[in-house]
């Protein structure tokens, strides 16, 4: 057994001010009441909100008030992320990986932002992976990435153990998420730590799922904070004899007998894709992807065709006007 705690913080965030102070605060009564936790994960971008215009140089004072509270505290610790403002100018979504001895061992720009809402955010290219010593292999993704099976794959053949997730939701999808987040668990046979915020933050419903899929622990709309004690050696004991002893997802994945062309851009495999119109937000009576052209005054010329019957007296559909 490679028992190992890992604490989940769901807090609320403040969207135009930081929340630095209130997650030192959040960091330190988790440690009081919990003191048997060794890495800890805050939301995306719980420091400083959802706002780009609040990004910051790659080495900032918050950075530095966060690699000092690990020290004190002697566990990993992942901030969220912040919004970090490269040398070109480009603005990453950003997270960072600081070990017991307060030092930036990794940084992870998400790879996938939500585009086209955050169409101003550079998509980051280098997966995050990391070892825990005599314990096992992490990995940290963002929000939006999950939905790309792409990257936990990546990870996973990497050796993978526990998959980081910290989210930003706040929106009707995080149902779907959360559905996906199981999935993940059940497919690439690891931990997720899914830790969503609340306010500016997201609307909470943060999880944790094991790898045969189930759910550990489940938040609701409230302030949360959450260890959770994971043992490695079930990750290693289903990818070698699946998991209820039934699939061996990983394995099968290696030995399979095709190459998935849909990878090679050059391929054509894709030309459905590019068949799809711009990443675009939707606008008010989008028909995209209706495929149907209806003028836009038909409606009002089919309304001006039926009789009048009065104020108040338009029937619901299936009844007379006389009720």
């Amino acid at each position: 057994m490679t028992p190992f705690a890992i604490a989940g913080v769901q807090m609320y965030v403040n969207a135009l001010q930081p929340n630095i102070d209130g997650m030192m605060h959040r960091l330190d009564v988790l440690m009081a009441r919990f003191p048997w936790t060794q890495m800890v994960l805050f939301s995306e971008l719980a420091p400083y909100g959802p706002l780009d215009r609040f990004s910051l140089p790659p080495q900032n004072e918050a950075l530095d008030r966060f690699c000092a509270a690990a020290r004190h505290h002697k566990v990993w610790l992942i901030p969220g992320s912040m919004f970090l403002t490269a040398p070109d100018g480009q603005i990453y979504n950003t997270a960072v990986v600081i070990n017991p001895e307060g030092e930036i061992i990794r940084r992870y720009a998400k790879m996938f932002p939500f585009r086209p809402y955050e169409a101003g955010i550079a998509a980051g290219a280098e997966f995050c992976i990391f070892d825990v010593p005599d314990v096992g292999r992490f990995g940290l993704s963002i929000c939006y990435d999950i939905w790309f099976p792409e990257t936990t794959r990546q990870l996973t053949s990497q050796g993978v153990e526990v998959l980081l997730h910290p989210v930003l939701t706040g929106t009707s999808d995080r149902d779907a998420e959360l559905a996906i987040t199981r999935a993940t668990a059940a497919q690439f046979q690891c931990y997720v730590f899914s830790v969503n915020g609340l306010g500016a933050g997201g609307l909470g419903k943060s999880c944790v799922v094991d790898p045969s899929a189930t759910v550990l622990h489940q938040s609701a709309g409230q302030e949360d904070m959450f260890p959770i004690e994971v043992d490695l050696s079930v990750v290693r004991r289903q990818r070698e004899t699946g998991m209820k002893g039934l699939g061996q997802v990983l394995k099968s994945f290696r030995d399979r007998s095709v190459d998935f062309s849909v990878y090679d851009r050059s391929s054509g495999t894709d030309s459905f894709l590019h068949a799809l119109g711009p990443l675009e937000i939707p606008q008010q009576g989008t028909r995209a992807g209706l495929h149907v052209d209806v003028p836009a005054n038909l409606a009002l010329e089919e309304d001006l065709k039926q009789p009048v019957v009065g104020i108040g007296a338009v029937p619901f559909p299936g009844k007379t006007s006389s009720g």
